[in-house]
């Protein structure tokens, strides 16, 4: 009980310390490439996406004419890919958080189990980039590819950008996210190894025997659902920097929450807090096992 009750002062801390980090780097921190926050452009974004997203919106569009504008890696398990970023957008966001790093400014952890990374919305960018590529490409895509998974009601999200290298993390273990779907863009640099591998949707890591593995291309974002249990092999050779964006719907989490399964329990917390919400959005069908 004593272990229980630190873990959850150490969660209802994290928002105010995360809002107290934010404003001081918004006072203190001196960017070194000011236009990566600037409001998201299209010439940021690889023509293949842009294509698919625009195509999403069209009135006749449907999962079968999406699924002709980007890669299925698995169609059993529901895991897609496509380019994201340009290779000009890519490196200059990479020197902005190398930047970053490299500065004195407090930084936390992106997630409980990745130590070295960024927390996007401490650092200013969920407002110029995250929630534009969120509500105007990602949702219409989402929606086609998951519709019984909250992909037409994402609402919120989660973003941070995860480093992996020598003398640092250089795996990470099998896992569930902490979203509906999320999406996994590689940003660089030059490196060997680090495949995500999967299994299957909520499957218990025990029972994994043989995993989907998936390369990662720069530039190139992996589609999945939060549920599906997944990890990194080692880094081999150089560094591998990857922007993940948990994308919530709180008309499913609402309902159940996917860590623990059951009906949440609120409490209030700062910004998107974990996706959930009190007043209820149009419902949605939950993901299922299929």
């Amino acid at each position: 009980m004593a272990e229980l009750e630190q873990e959850v002062e150490r969660r209802q801390r994290l928002g105010p310390e995360s809002a107290a980090r934010k404003a001081l780097i918004a006072n203190s921190y001196r960017p070194a490439r000011l236009e990566i926050y600037n409001p998201l452009q299209d010439v940021a974004l690889a023509p293949e996406f842009l294509a698919a997203a625009e195509y999403s919106t069209l009135p006749g569009a449907d999962l079968e004419g999406l699924l002709q504008r980007l890669e299925t890696v698995s169609e059993e398990q529901r895991i897609y890919r496509l380019p994201v970023f340009t290779p000009p957008f890519c490196q200059a966001l990479l020197e902005e958080l190398e930047h970053f790093e490299q500065s004195d400014m407090p930084k936390g952890r992106p997630n409980t189990m990745n130590n070295y990374g960024v927390l996007l919305h401490e650092l200013g960018l969920d407002e110029p980039l995250v929630t534009p590529l969120r509500e105007r490409f990602l949702q219409p895509l989402m929606a086609l590819l998951y519709p019984d998974c909250g992909g037409g009601g994402l609402d919120s999200h989660r973003a941070f950008v995860v480093k992996y290298a020598p003398g640092q993390d250089r795996e990470l273990g099998c896992h569930y996210d902490n979203a509906e779907l999320t999406i996994n863009v590689a940003l660089g640099k030059t490196f060997t190894g680090g495949a995500l591998y999967f299994g299957g949707l909520f499957q218990a890591p025990s029972a994994l025997a043989k995993p989907l593995e998936v390369e990662h291309v720069v530039g190139q974002g992996i589609l999945h659902r939060g549920g599906q249990l997944h990890g990194a092999r080692p880094l081999g050779t150089g560094e591998r920097w990857n922007l993940v964006v948990w994308l919530r719907a709180s008309a499913v989490r609402n309902r159940l929450c996917p860590m623990c399964g059951r009906k949440p329990d609120l409490v209030d917390d700062e910004g998107f807090g974990d996706g959930f919400t009190r007043e209820e959005p149009p419902t949605v069908d939950v993901c299922v096992l299929t």
